[in-house]
């Protein structure tokens, strides 16, 4: 998956949760996508932090919010 249609997803899953927070969102999408994706994820974390520094899901979750964050820009 795409960073772009990461962020697809998570822009879909905000529509349907919308009181949701961030981080509440990028766990809900790592469930929805299953552990395949889950586990995609997790790698790509590793990968960007050199170290996996926690269990499979939060690491997929951090990539998740990474890639947002790093999308979104700087904040003002």
């Amino acid at each position: 998956m795409t960073d772009d249609e990461l962020i697809v997803e998570l822009a879909l899953t905000r529509l349907d949760h919308p009181g949701l927070d961030l981080e509440e969102l990028a766990a809900l999408l790592v469930r929805r996508l299953g552990p395949d994706h889950m586990l995609d994820f997790a790698a790509r974390n590793l990968a960007t932090r050199g170290e996996l520094r926690a269990a499979v899901f939060p690491a997929a979750v951090e990539h998740v919010l990474r890639v947002v964050l790093t999308l979104r820009g700087p904040s003002d």
